[in-house]
């Protein structure tokens, strides 16, 4: 794995409690970087993983709050920066399926406005709030955004046609955020594909079975192999902005 001099920059990463954010922000402070890690006030994961990160000598911050709530959200970003004294990098990982089994797209009924509400807060319009909260300061820093889209944001079905459609909402925003923030801050994303992670869809061992198959590297995704590319497009790809990173072993490949 590529090391990074990060010592002296500072991190948010939200949705941070578990999988990939957990995985994302270990990473950024094993390279050096000061990373607040965001959770649900009620999730008792959030401080749990603080603690051990602490105790494993890492330099990390918890940062409670709801990015899907509109003052919330906001509270968490500006507050986060103020603890940190600054703000390189941004992760915008934190997102819902708002369901916890998959809906199938006949399934109309199931796919209700208050599902709809639920996904477009937390998983679009909460990478908008959260990324404008923080311009001022990843500005100021010359830093970088990476925002966590999904293969179902291309052409995968996903847990639900609304999850989807949120998710290709965020690879749309993460090119006009480029525009919008350029030239000081990069803004980029990565659509995970099948990953093995604590994420709320209830997944059939058929179903994990047949996604290994699928997948031309025949394994699904860890959250470390998601982060890898993360921190990268965090903290290396000088001359990336705007794009979607796929990383799905190959698994939208497969036909």
């Amino acid at each position: 794995m590529i090391r990074y001099e990060l010592a002296g920059r500072a991190a948010l990463v939200t949705g941070a409690a578990s999988g990939i954010g957990l995985a994302l922000a270990t990473q950024l402070a094993r390279n050096g970087a000061r990373v607040a890690l965001n959770h649900l006030a009620d999730d008792p994961r959030g401080p749990e993983q603080v603690a051990r990160l602490r105790e494993a000598g890492l330099d990390v911050i918890a940062a409670p709050g709801n990015v899907g709530d509109p003052v919330d959200g906001v509270r968490m970003v500006e507050q986060a920066v103020a603890d940190l004294g600054r703000l390189d990098f941004l992760a915008n990982n934190a997102g819902t399926p708002g369901s916890r089994t998959s809906i199938a797209s006949h399934e109309l009924d199931r796919i209700t406005d208050d599902l709809w509400q639920t996904l477009l807060q937390v998983n679009l319009v909460g990478v908008f709030r959260c990324t404008k909260a923080a311009a001022p300061a990843l500005k100021a820093a010359r830093g970088a955004v990476v925002n966590t889209a999904s293969i179902a944001g291309l052409n995968s079905p996903g847990s639900s046609m609304a999850y989807g459609a949120t998710k290709a909402g965020v690879i749309s925003l993460t090119k006009n955020l480029a525009r919008a923030l350029a030239p000081e801050v990069r803004v980029n994303a990565v659509a995970p594909g099948a990953v093995d992670s604590a994420w709320m869809i209830e997944w059939t061992n058929e179903q994990r079975s047949g996604s290994i198959d699928k997948a031309l590297l025949k394994r699904r995704c860890t959250p470390d192999d998601l982060a890898e590319v993360m921190l990268f497009l965090l903290a290396g790809a000088a001359m990336v902005t705007g794009q979607t990173v796929v990383v799905d072993g190959g698994l939208t490949l497969s036909g």
